[in-house]
């Protein structure tokens, strides 16, 4: 008896236990009735169902992120860009979203990704390349943001936000357009280098000629110093020989002795009675 009692108890706790589930804060769930759907959108807390006739499918309801591959997409004046974009969703109607997408979060995303896709194309296809790179990017971005949402609505989806991280040219064009811009910085580049080299030729052409005017002016004035110099000393020697002649002579004549026997291998032919040497014959020179 106590063994029967004992399964029936374990039976009822069994029961009980599959009879109550919980849903998180971050969470919603259907119940299913076999195989239908019979309740969704449950709130946060504990719920009762029937074993075994019942069934329970969750569903996360935080904000999903969605990070797109990068795309090409045509301008309106033909040109490609390559854009690179995440989609961040999350589910608003759980019961629409598990008979539109099978309850499965892969195929929401790649059934999102292309509403996403779509709705870029159209935006960039009808602005041009300023416009879609700088100009109304936030725009663009809005306006994809509240097209897909009208599209994806029957799904139990909403859209939560539409970001573009990045714009770029296609490799090849960007090596064009790198390139281009190397020409160019290389163009000007040298042509600064030539502005340069023109300025200091000119520079150093003018100090040149300043040099040269300078040393002529010095040399001007040099000349007209060692003019008035030697003017001076004529002068003061014509003084010198005016007062006394005879001392003037015999000095001479000592600075050519000195200069002239300055060295001893200095060979001098001359006659014994030439005027060179009349001071060494007689103090008066005679």
């Amino acid at each position: 008896m106590k063994i029967l009692i004992a399964i029936a108890v374990l039976v009822v706790a069994i029961i009980g236990s599959a009879s109550l589930f919980t849903v998180n804060e971050t969470e919603t769930a259907i119940l299913f009735k076999w195989g239908k759907i019979q309740r969704s959108n449950y709130e946060p807390g504990l719920h009762v169902q029937i074993p075994f006739i019942n069934n329970i499918k969750k569903f996360d309801t935080r904000i999903q992120t969605f990070d797109a591959k990068p795309e090409d997409y045509l301008t309106e004046e033909k040109k490609i860009v390559v854009v690179d974009s995440f989609i961040q969703w999350r589910i608003e109607d759980v019961e629409a979203f598990y008979v539109s997408m099978r309850g499965d979060m892969d195929v929401a995303q790649e059934r999102i990704g292309t509403i996403v896709k779509e709705g870029l194309r159209n935006e960039f296809g009808r602005r041009v390349m300023h416009e879609v790179i700088s100009g109304e990017r936030h725009i663009i971005m809005d306006d994809i943001n509240k097209s897909a949402n009208k599209d994806v609505k029957p799904f139990g989806i909403r859209i939560v936000d539409v970001r573009i991280k990045r714009i770029e040219f296609p490799p090849k064009v960007s090596d064009k357009i790198f390139r281009r811009m190397e020409t160019e910085r290389t163009r000007i580049a040298k042509e600064l280098r030539a502005e340069g080299n023109e300025s200091a030729a000119r520079i150093t052409s003018e100090a040149d000629r300043q040099v040269t005017i300078l040393k002529a002016e010095a040399f001007k004035k040099a000349e007209q110093t060692r003019g008035e110099g030697d003017a001076q000393s004529a002068s003061i020697y014509a003084q010198a020989y005016g007062k006394n002649k005879e001392f003037y002579s015999f000095y001479r004549s000592l600075n050519a002795y000195r200069n002239t026997f300055s060295s001893t291998s200095d060979i001098m032919v001359v006659e014994p009675d030439s005027d060179f040497f009349n001071y060494f014959k007689n103090i008066e020179g005679k």
